[in-house]
């Protein structure tokens, strides 16, 4: 049950912990998680079936509509949450166009980028798809740019309360949240978060994974 006292103090563990170290993933059995600090423990199996989902859900909702707070699929594939300390380092991968972020893309995902390049911000569910798929046909390309980190995504409720994404290139999510390039290099940035990985994870034997760490 969600109490006046709950989410409040379980936000305020949560937030804490993402400044201090700046990388903190939704849900995680072994790294550190909002899931985890909500309820006490690491969580096996899917946070949805928890008796506190509930808290949970309102806890990453309030952490991710934090202006200091960007959320992107960044360690293991799966949604981390990542303070504005690392926005630069954040952008300058994003922005780098590299090889392991080209080679190998899905004409639908070079396209896709394409649009979102050009338009600097697009919506799933206005992208045009076939009559004949039953689900969005840019579904799949929207995952490809996500796990290379081609886009900033987030997931929203559209105005019929189906779920959707907005997409947008690194340079307008940048000039959207106040942040200017600096110049910061491709391979710092990358050096500087996977250091910062390898910190949160200390104590484990699994080395967390990274985009462009995938063979």
């Amino acid at each position: 049950m969600i109490t006046n006292k709950t989410v409040p103090k379980a936000f305020q563990i949560s937030f804490r912990e993402l400044k201090r170290s700046g990388l903190v993933l939704l849900a995680d059995n072994k790294l550190p998680s909002i899931s985890t600090f909500v309820v006490g423990e690491p969580i096996r199996g899917s946070w949805w079936g928890h008796p506190r989902a509930d808290d949970i859900f309102h806890v990453v909702c309030r952490i991710g509509d934090h202006p200091d707070v960007a959320v992107t699929k960044l360690i293991s594939g799966k949604l981390t949450f990542v303070h504005r300390k690392f926005w630069p380092a954040l952008l300058a991968i994003g922005i780098a166009r590299e090889p392991w972020q080209m080679n190998g893309l899905s004409r639908k995902a070079r396209n896709l980028l394409q649009i979102v390049d050009r338009k600097g911000e697009v919506r799933s569910d206005r992208l045009s798809a076939s009559p004949k798929a039953k689900h969005s046909s840019w579904s799949e390309a929207i995952r490809e740019l996500e796990e290379r980190l081609l886009v900033y995504a987030e997931e929203f409720h559209s105005e019929t309360g189906a779920h959707a994404k907005r997409l947008e290139s690194w340079k307008h999510w940048a000039a959207r949240v106040g942040l200017k390039p600096d110049q910061m290099a491709s391979e710092e940035a990358k050096d500087e978060l996977k250091k910062f990985a390898q910190k949160i994870a200390a104590g484990h034997s699994d080395i967390p994974k990274l985009p462009w760490m995938k063979k």
